[in-house]
């Protein structure tokens, strides 16, 4: 008979192997489920569809099963209505709880059998792909609604033509539906790797227990489907080791969230006074408690600095779990706290920046007024090519042209036909007609450039992205 001095820690799925009480500071230290609550739901469908196959294997009489259905879905609806009261120190984490309350609820004989063979390894494991299962399909949602914006609002904008730049120089007239749409095949690229993760994700563990396997014959088979994944992790040890289904999530949203960035730095430059090729909505700005005439871009400036907290996840993440043995380890459960915020982070964040496009106002006279005759000096050394002369020579040429208009402070396209026949006898009187920007963005026709024509093919690509999706 047990005495006082070697009684079980009281409350502890696993309290039978100890007899001292726990330091207050490890007990907060060590539970989570004032995070992994958020997991109640899923807990409980794993919960059920293991105790379904428990019925199988014998351990379970089809009463047993529906008395522990009956009190799963009741303790279902106390997370649902709020009404769930968890316990300190006694609720380590959500399996914990919801165990317990399924004893209070149906009694502790028939409860007590639930987790016959079973782990939290495995359970945990469980828990978090379908959890973030079913988050990827909303960041897939907000994520093909950014491009669908993206895709309409290039086809809507396709008459203005602004600077492109390169080392933020300007460098040739682009049609503003063309810097759109660089950004929408990145983000079209992280939508087709997004859809590769939720395959990844879809994997079940469940039945793999605490790192061995199960050793009552459970059909693992019938779990996985009774839940919607797509197959089995087959081997048990990796079953409840991994954790690189979280990683490569991260990963993921690391490599959007550096485009959303370069995105944002974009728009934050563009929106500024010294180029005002945007206007931004109000909904999506802020003022200053200072200078009454401010109006910041905050929302791309987080953006922007939102980019280096899910950088952060991604590297805390594997940093802890790089050194760790195999299998289950507690270092396991740093997983779960960024995992939840790394998802609200990207998914706030692409919601916030389709708000941000779709109501921002393009300032075209003002990209106008930002394009320079010398921009042109590329057309200007084509039209050369055109008559036969190496491109080599005619780069020069152009260059000697730029020279001479910096030297007389005048633009190009007001250097006379004779100052440019000083420079090259093969000018000709139709080389002014190389002054046009509208002209200059329509003779880059082929795939993928700026022309009217090949924007339009690349917003149909896009669209064509998006629609292999559905």
């Amino acid at each position: 008979m047990a005495t006082k001095d070697s009684a079980p820690v009281a409350g502890k799925l696993w309290g039978g192997r100890f007899t001292g009480g726990q330091d207050p500071i490890m007990t907060q230290y060590n539970e989570s489920i004032y995070f992994d609550r958020i997991f109640y739901s899923q807990d409980i469908r794993g919960s059920i569809a293991y105790a379904r196959a428990n019925i199988k294997t014998g351990i379970l009489t089809d009463h047993e099963f529906s008395e522990i259905e009956r009190g799963l879905n009741i303790v279902l609806k106390e997370w649902q209505d709020d009404k769930f009261e968890i316990q300190p120190g006694a609720d380590e984490d959500i399996h914990t709880a919801n165990e317990r309350r399924l004893g209070e609820v149906i009694g502790k004989d028939i409860a007590g059998k639930l987790h016959t063979g079973r782990s939290r390894n495995d359970q945990v494991a469980t828990d978090m792909r379908l959890w973030l299962r079913d988050q990827l399909e909303k960041l897939e949602e907000y994520l093909v609604d950014l491009l669908k914006v993206i895709a309409a609002r290039a086809e809507n904008d396709i008459e203005h033509v602004m600077p492109g730049y390169t080392h933020l120089q300007r460098a040739q007239p682009i049609r503003w539906s063309q810097w759109l749409l660089m950004f929408g095949s990145f983000f079209a690229e992280d939508l087709q790797e997004l859809r590769h993760l939720k395959a990844r994700v879809n994997k079940s563990p469940l039945g793999c227990g605490a790192l061995a396997g199960n050793p009552f014959n459970i059909d693992r088979d019938a779990i996985a489907m009774e839940l919607g994944f797509d197959g089995l992790i087959m081997n048990s040890l990796a079953g409840v080791a991994d954790r690189n289904f979280v990683v490569k999530t991260m990963q993921w949203g690391a490599a959007l969230m550096m485009n959303m960035s370069r995105w944002a730095e974009d728009l934050i430059i563009y929106s500024s006074g010294e180029f005002a090729f945007i206007k931004l909505a109000d909904a999506y700005s802020t003022g200053s408690s200072l200078m009454p005439q401010k109006k910041n871009p905050d929302s791309l400036e987080l953006l922007r600095g939102k980019s280096g907290r899910v950088f952060g996840h991604m590297a805390g993440l594997m940093m802890s779990v790089k050194g760790i043995p195999s299998t289950y380890n507690k270092d396991l459960q740093e997983s779960v706290e960024p995992m939840l915020d790394h998802v609200k982070t990207v998914g706030d964040s692409l919601q916030i920046a389709t708000g941000v496009l779709s109501t921002l106002a393009v300032q075209h006279e003002n990209m106008l007024k930002a394009l320079t005759p010398d921009m042109l000096a590329t057309d200007l050394a084509d039209y050369l090519v055109r008559k036969g002369v190496p491109f080599r020579e005619t780069h020069h040429i152009s260059g000697q042209v730029v020279s001479l208009a910096e030297k007389e402070a005048k633009p190009m396209d007001q250097l006379s036909f004779e100052e440019l026949q000083g420079v090259d006898k093969r000018f000709e009187r139709n080389v002014m007609e190389v002054f046009d920007y509208q002209k200059s963005v329509e003779m880059r026709s082929a795939k993928g450039g700026t022309s009217k024509s090949a924007v339009m093919e690349q917003i149909e690509a896009l669209k064509a992205a998006l629609a292999g999706g559905q």
